[in-house]
């Protein structure tokens, strides 16, 4: 049993030891404490915007309001921005609702407030993780609010807010989209006259040939646009063999992140790059899935091609098959390599040079 005093002795030790000025933090200057309150306030402020033909309905989260709405039309948009810009959002979150979006994101992205235009089976897998089942346009504004708040703390966050289109790469976009709604319905009436009776054949035949000529209006079109305002751009990708005037457009017009994205992150984005499908000890097989389909529509047509005409493509696609690979693997695995070089050439401005690529 230790004497009373040996007692007192180190009970008083303790209590100097853990002195709370000894542990206090130095103060912060008055420009650190501002620094931090400027970051704490930019990440703490995150909006949602579920859009509708007629008006948005709009959550910001970080301040106290609720969801509001406003008109989808230039003067709500106007309205809308006034409200946002005060209020410094770190992120503002919508889904692509198939055109309704548009303007009200190049408003916002004009502003400078950073906006991400998501797949909506994002959000609505982000719904259900989060226990939300209900489904109201409140419900889903608040929604992709707390989507933003958990995408604008990611390292990655920059994927995920497209560039700002000009007007010039938005005609080009319409002008692309047209076409290819022009060959859905060119493809739909080939199928309608073979099992069409014959006597309806020749107004089936009217339809294609006005299709056809539209197609080749809309084309004569697109090649002047491109020739006019992205010349540079375009000579850039088509010195590619396996590139020609379509498949051009196309990644201008669709994929304005070429060039400015390092591979993993370019061939994701498109839809080419493996996902790992493993559990435990389970190596699952890899698989390409998701991305922006008519880029890798067009991609794969292009891959067809370069693999035929293109040395180095066309190397390393034999290359896979001798090594066992199935020849679909193989050319998707030539299109991610496509990919790969064409995003080199526009981040360095640089034409093909098949001396810096090895198959």
């Amino acid at each position: 049993c230790s004497s009373p005093s040996l007692s007192t002795e180190r009970t008083a030790t303790a209590l100097v030891f853990i002195k709370p000025e000894r542990l206090r933090a130095p103060p912060l200057s008055a420009h650190v404490q501002a620094w931090e309150l400027k970051i704490m306030s930019v990440l703490s402020v995150t909006v949602g915007i579920d859009v509708a033909k007629a008006h948005v309905d709009v959550c910001v989260l970080g301040v106290a309001s609720g969801v509001q709405r406003f008109a989808n039309d230039a003067d709500g948009h106007s309205a809308l921005t006034a409200a946002l810009l005060p209020l410094g959002a770190g992120l503002v979150v919508m889904e692509a609702t198939g055109g309704y979006e548009a303007a009200l994101a190049c408003a916002l992205q004009a502003s400078g407030l950073p906006v991400a235009v998501l797949n909506p089976r994002q959000a609505r897998d982000f719904a259900r993780s989060m226990g939300r089942l209900a489904k109201t346009d409140a419900v889903d504004a608040r929604m992709l609010a707390e989507m933003a708040a958990v995408l604008v703390h990611r390292e990655d966050m920059a994927r995920f807010v497209r560039p700002v289109a000009d007007e010039c790469q938005q005609w080009l976009a319409a002008l692309v989209t047209r076409r290819r709604q022009l060959l859905a319905m060119l493809g739909s009436e080939r199928q309608r006259l073979q099992i069409t009776p014959r006597k309806l054949h020749p107004s089936i035949e009217a339809i294609i040939a006005a299709i056809k000529a539209q197609l080749d209006d809309l084309e004569a079109q697109m090649m002047d646009h491109v020739r006019e305002h992205f010349s540079g751009l375009d000579g850039l990708l088509q010195s590619t063999s396996g590139i020609g005037p379509v498949a051009s457009a196309t990644l201008i017009a669709q994929l304005p992140e070429l060039g400015r994205l390092n591979r993993r992150e370019i061939a994701a984005l498109v839809g080419v790059a493996p996902m790992s499908n493993d559990s435990g000890n389970r190596k699952g097989r890899r698989r390409v899935q998701g991305g922006r389909f008519e880029i890798r529509r067009v991609l794969y047509m292009a891959t067809l091609t370069a693999a035929r005409y293109n040395p180095v493509i066309r190397a390393f696609y034999e290359r896979l098959k001798a090594a066992g690979k199935l020849p679909k693997v193989a050319l998707v695995a030539c299109m991610r390599k496509l990919l790969t070089m064409l995003n080199a050439m526009v981040r360095t401005g640089k034409p093909w040079d098949a001396s810096l690529h090895s198959a």
